[in-house]
């Protein structure tokens, strides 16, 4: 107890706050426990428009099934959430005003807001949806900031501000450079600090934002951000007007704090549903990882000794295709990435079945014969092709040519948390003249080592390296499909080098189904033995408590049901290297990262990017996922675990907030580590049920502590045809040494691969760059990956960094399509709602480049009719007759509420030219919502009312009066100039 109160006094003196709180570990340092942060806004509004958005499907559907929100869900969000408390923590966004909303950058902090969305969009229609998570995330934390920075709420305005996004919507003005905008404050707490045109809604009312610090410098009368480590908020005017938080040390105007967190999520909410619009829902659910079973990815050696290797992996696919049609167990991704030398791919990724099954009965083992091959070439590609959490399976006999590209694999592997497994087929215990076949040719014996680099990758993955024959592959392959079921769980991840008697434990809970063991190698004995103290020996097919069904390199052992719950043994003996891997069904499992507590700008912690520092302090944060409603599982403390299974080191754990939140299934759960070990390991958490008993869950991939660091300062967008330079720091946590840096890339974008040498002096820090030239050909909404490896060239101690650069086009089309009601006619005078009808004429055209795309009726219980030209009501003399295409006077195509979007590219002959649209409701339904798209992906949401003339949004609020019809009536003659014209 005594060292949790002195680790809550040292957090509380660390720095200030910058927007709404990072995440939760700020409430703590900033005693503010009813603080709404960063990361309680996001995951709520992504959790709330997720269900939304499942409960229309089910309803669509006509069923009521519950949706899965398991590991990979929670991952995710998880993403989305590290980019947006990020913003306050990278060196590069942390006190730049223009991601903050802070020092009145309007201009830049509204463009930097909309290219994010821009971004966004291109990423998820490329269905890169690691990037589009991640600047989904930054997106949301500028979004929200503008209400805690800004006087918005100040004002008096209750709703958001449409305006940030949708630049079509009305401006309110901002204040000017020379515009004062605070009066003096000399407490913490600043009440009417504002002026009045700048703290009530009125017609001459102006927005501001507080400055920050010294830079930019603050001129005399303006506002601060305020706060006790604001630096400006002792210049004139003094105090300040955020609302990051409820407490008056960080926030002068906390007493808004709720109110401005409420429109912020409000915000973020309206965001994420114009998202989900205008991708479609099950792209948007696809983005959040939401009921998907893991993805099947194979990378097949196809060279000609691989007929049964491929052979094999075409079957066992095909089982899992059969057995798990129309299942929630059906891969929703399936990647497939062949290879040999010197080709690699193409790289294939679809998420129907039968076109993976088509793309592996095209596959031929063909050529080839000479070791080595280009192996983790292709699994570089798996890797960055394939989501977070994914299980890869390698099949090949033969050696890695292309061994320098080890470090970036690495990387990628424990960057996405994916397990690799590989299926060999040649055997390195053979030599040459006791082998029964020679499948590959060479001058002589083979290295017996020429695998170590896929047994390191699979170690600390938490996958296998099977070696095994031709005459078993097909067996062996049955790996594949128990660890792609959908959730599985690990309970033991260990290896023994086979020098002695190894003896592994595993706990089995009542909530677990189907525990199967993989244990790989030969073995000498191996005893299994019961909660109850039964015993049975694994070199036997049958006994009482499993069923062992050996294959040449790997035992497949399933325990008999009913399991018994309890604590089960495992006794081995070997003369070589044993990998033990205890697998089970059951929905709860945990995700989990390090952090450091960040006393710059922003109070919060961080997350550590790589590996942790071996010796040094952090905190260890988990989170529980698959709880159901009710569950009655509290989990108490980790354990680290060796690679042995020993145990290294022991971590307690607390709630990160002082309310359960079961409900979201999903707990969050922090520990504190006094010193990270220095030797690598994984973790197992422990709990118990709502009976007593014992619950544990173990992730196999191995953390790799490590002295070195690589933070990755700037990582700009990518341009078709010119270059980018991508910024980093190397911090060396250990004495003076000479480092080797690596950068890899997965599209050949870069210019110098290295590897570069660097000395670093003790506790010291480098400042690099690596320079990358996108091509004029790549493809807007592409993502590059960039891994960057550093190793002390004296020993094994490495570190990584990935970042994620996307494609964007030099000059984006951001302007969303408009629209004008021409016409209403209405009879809804009746008492009789059902008797009457009312209808609306409109004319929609695009303000960009891009011209229009779609339209969709998304409320409303009318009927829309698309005309490719005014309807005869609403032509003029001046409309031009059109002799060549009588036909498109008359509609061709009528939609209603549920109907997919319509591709209306082809109606108009110019990117600006009108399309005509016919709207028809009865009185019943008096309001209708369409929406509207154009090429570049833009989007309008059009609102149509019976009781209300010009009663579109982007008409009645912008303008008024005269203003109003003049500017309807340049919006219609301008269509009508376009159609003459165009003609």
């Amino acid at each position: 107890m005594k060292r949790h109160k002195t680790l809550c006094i040292l957090l509380y003196l660390v720095g200030p706050c910058m927007g709404f709180l990072p995440n939760f570990w700020s409430r703590v340092l900033t005693l503010s426990w009813d603080s709404q942060t960063h990361q309680f806004i996001t995951e709520r509004a992504i959790l709330n428009v997720t269900m939304e958005t499942l409960r229309a499907i089910n309803k669509q559907d006509g069923t009521e099934e519950p949706s899965r929100l398991g590991r990979g869900f929670w991952r995710a969000v998880g993403e989305v959430v590290k980019s947006n408390a990020a913003m306050d923590f990278l060196s590069s966004t942390r006190s730049d005003p223009v991601y903050h909303f802070d020092s009145e950058q309007w201009d830049g902090a509204v463009a930097a807001l909309r290219q994010m969305w821009t971004q966004t969009l291109l990423s998820l229609k490329a269905r890169e949806y690691q990037r589009a998570r991640h600047s989904l995330g930054q997106l949301f934390h500028s979004l929200q900031d503008f209400y805690s920075h800004s006087n918005w709420v100040e004002l008096g305005h209750r709703d958001i501000y449409l305006h940030l996004l949708h630049p079509e919507e009305p401006a309110v003005p901002v204040a000017k450079a020379d515009t004062p905008t605070c009066l003096e404050c000399f407490s913490l707490t600043c009440r009417d600090n504002l002026l009045s045109r700048l703290r009530r809604a009125h017609r001459d009312s102006l927005l501001t934002t507080g400055y920050f610090s010294s830079a930019p410098q603050k001129p005399e009368g303006k506002c601060s951000h305020g706060g006790v480590m604001d630096s400006s908020r002792s210049l004139g005017a003094r105090g300040g007007i955020n609302k990051d938080s409820t407490s008056p040390l960080f926030s002068p105007h906390h007493y808004l704090h709720t109110e401005a967190a409420r429109v912020a999520a409000e915000a973020t909410l309206a965001t994420l549903r114009d998202l989900r619009d205008t991708v479609g829902h099950q792209l948007f659910l696809n983005l959040l990882s939401v009921d998907q079973a893991p993805a099947l990815v194979f990378v097949l050696d196809t060279t000609g000794s691989m007929f049964e290797e491929i052979t094999a992996a075409r079957l066992r696919a095909h089982s899992i295709i059969t057995q798990r049609a129309q299942t929630p167990q059906q891969p929703a991704t399936f990647i497939l990435v062949p290879f040999h030398d010197p080709e690699v791919g193409p790289v294939t990724e679809t998420d129907d079945p039968q076109e993976f099954m088509q793309n592996m009965e095209n596959l031929l083992a063909l050529g080839g014969g000479d070791e080595p091959e280009m192996c983790l070439s292709a699994l570089q590609l798996a890797l960055t092709h394939s989501p977070p959490l994914s299980e890869i399976f390698v099949f090949t006999d033969a050696s890695p040519k292309d061994a320098h590209l080890f470090d970036a694999v690495k990387a990628l592997v424990l960057e996405k948390q994916s397990k690799v497994t590989f299926l060999l087929t040649e055997d390195p215990r053979y030599t040459t003249g006791s082998r029964r076949r020679r499948k590959r040719r060479g001058t002589g014996p083979l290295p017996p080592h020429r695998f170590a680099l896929y047994s390191s990758l699979s170690s600390l993955s938490g996958g296998m390296t099977v070696f095994t024959s031709n005459s078993d592959i097909h067996r062996v392959s049955a790996i594949v499909e128990d660890n792609t079921a959908t959730d599985k769980v690990t309970l033991l991840h260990a290896e023994s080098d086979g020098q002695q008697w190894s003896t592994h434990s595993f706990l089995v809970d009542e909530s677990l189904k189907n525990v199967t063991l993989h244990v790989t190698g030969r073995l000498s004995k191996c005893l299994l033995t019961s909660p109850s103290g039964q015993s049975q020996s694994l070199l036997h097919e049958q006994g009482p408590l499993a069923e062992t069904e050996h294959f040449e390199g790997l035992y497949r052992v399933r325990l008999l049901r009913p399991v018994q719950p309890g604590r089960w043994q495992l006794q081995a003996t070997s003369e070589e290297q044993v990998t033990f891997n205890v697998i089970g069904d059951s929905s709860v499992d945990f995700l989990y990262y390090f952090a450091t507590v960040t006393n710059e700008t922003h109070p919060g912690l961080a997350r550590t990017e790589g590996s942790p520092i071996a010796g040094a302090p952090a905190f260890l944060v988990l989170a529980v996922t698959g709880l159901a409603p009710n569950a009655e599982l509290s989990f108490s403390h980790v354990t680290f675990l060796g690679a042995d299974g020993e145990s290294v080191q022991q971590v307690e754990l607390n709630s990160s907030s002082p309310s359960p939140s079961s409900a979201l299934s999903v707990a969050e759960l922090v520990g504190w580590v006094r010193a990270v070990p220095r030797e690598p390991f994984c973790v197992r958490l422990t709990g118990r049920d709502g009976g007593g008993a014992k619950v544990e869950r173990v992730s196999g991939e191995m953390v790799q502590p490590t002295h070195v660091q690589i933070q990755v300062s700037s990582a700009p967008h990518l341009v078709p045809g010119h270059g980018t330079t991508v910024t980093f720091d190397l911090l060396n946590h250990g004495p003076a040494r000479l480092f080797s840096l690596t950068a890899a890339d997965d599209c050949g974008f870069l210019q110098n691969r290295g590897p570069h040498r660097l000395h670093v002096g003790e506790r010291g820090r480098f400042r690099g760059q690596v320079d990358l030239v996108t091509p004029p050909s790549a493809r807007p909404g592409s993502t590059v990956t960039l891994s960057l490896t550093a190793r002390d060239m004296s020993s094994t101690d490495s570190n990584y960094a990935v970042a994620y650069l996307t494609v964007v086009p030099p000059d984006p089309d951001t302007a969303p399509p408009s629209c004008s009601i021409t016409q209403i006619q209405s009879s809804c005078n009746t008492s009789v709602c059902s008797e009457s009808n009312w209808s609306a004429s409109l004319a929609i055209s695009d303000r960009g480049r891009s011209g229009l795309a779609f339209i969709q009726v998304h409320t409303g219980e009318g009927v829309v009719t698309l005309h490719r030209r005014p309807p005869p009501e609403e032509q003029t003399p001046q409309t031009p007759p059109n002799h060549q295409h009588p036909r498109r006077n008359h509609h061709k195509a009528k939609l209603r509420t549920g109907d997919a979007p319509f591709n209306v590219s082809d109606w108009v002959s110019g990117p600006s030219q009108p399309l005509w649209v016919g709207y028809t409701s009865s009185c019943c339904s008096p309001r209708a919502e369409l929406l509207l798209w154009d090429g570049a992906g833009n989007m309008k949401r059009c609102y149509v009312t019976s009781g209300q003339q010009r009663a579109l949004r982007d008409n009645s609020k912008e303008l008024s009066g005269a203003k109003r019809t003049n500017a309807s009536f340049a919006v219609i003659m301008w269509g009508l100039l376009c159609c003459v014209l165009g003609k």
